[in-house]
């Protein structure tokens, strides 16, 4: 199943606002980035980002397509209770509205929400000490990283109760067994947040693999690498990457923007 297949189904460009088409290429563009790092499982895992605008609706993929297949068009806008506010042809993955519209509902600033089942991302949240300060990467964000305990498929709605008390203010979160998960004000802090989260994940596991003794740092150096990580992922992060971010989808496949 592509996008194509139901294309004269889909919204158009010219029935929505700018920012809100602006949002959907971002969107559309996450999407596509987690499949080229290999972070995708199927069509099993989500990223949303509210749209601009009073409604508090919020994009999520289209449930049956593949990350590589979505499309700025085909996301399906749907409000907090999970209805569709629009035609679409594609139904929406209920765990996926549990998670994200947790979220959505009671952070004003999480703009964007991803959560994924990436193999050493749920490999470390499998492990009973969670990320360890082994590496730069890890200590970068360790300050923002929250912990979520495992309550099977997220379909139950009380348990967004939870998933809020748990990642409070934070900004990235281990699902306990599950998988991870990153907010950002925007499609680029989430995703460069949750870029740095899988990355100290991989390092973790190989790091373990190896067998070797593990090197401590210093006293202290993880607490101050974690304050120099600071506010990095409000912005200053994204705008320096998310532009090259781009530019590489638009050399392999710029369709994500129609």
């Amino acid at each position: 199943m592509s996008a194509a297949l139901h294309a004269e189904k889909l919204p158009s460009k010219t029935k929505m606002s700018a920012e809100e088409w602006k949002t959907r290429i971002d969107l559309a563009a996450t999407y596509r980035l987690v499949a080229h790092y290999g972070w995708d499982d199927m069509v099993f895992t989500h990223i949303s980002a509210r749209v601009p605008g009073p409604e508090h609706h919020f994009l999520i993929n289209p449930y049956g397509l593949m990350f590589d297949e979505i499309t700025a068009s085909s996301l399906v806008k749907v409000d907090l209770d999970g209805n569709k506010v629009e035609d679409s042809p594609y139904p929406v993955n209920p765990a996926g509205f549990t998670i994200h519209s947790a979220l959505h509902m009671n952070r004003d600033d999480a703009h964007c929400v991803i959560h994924l089942h990436s193999d050493d991302g749920v490999a470390v949240a499998c492990q009973e000490a969670g990320l360890l300060p082994m590496s730069q990467h890890a200590m970068l964000i360790s300050k923002d990283l929250a912990y979520h305990d495992y309550e099977g498929v997220a379909l139950d709605l009380d348990e967004r109760e939870r998933l809020v008390k748990d990642i409070g203010n934070k900004n990235l979160m281990l699902l306990r067994n599950h998988g991870t998960l990153a907010v950002g004000k925007s499609c680029a802090d989430a995703f460069l947040r949750m870029y740095y989260l899988e990355r100290a994940c991989t390092i973790q596991i190989r790091a373990l693999a190896g067998g070797a003794k593990i090197n401590p740092t210093n006293q202290g150096v993880d607490t101050k690498t974690a304050g120099q990580g600071g506010n990095a992922f409000e912005g200053s992060v994204g705008n320096l990457a998310w532009p090259g971010l781009l530019r590489m989808l638009d050399r392999e496949d710029p369709s994500y923007r129609t």
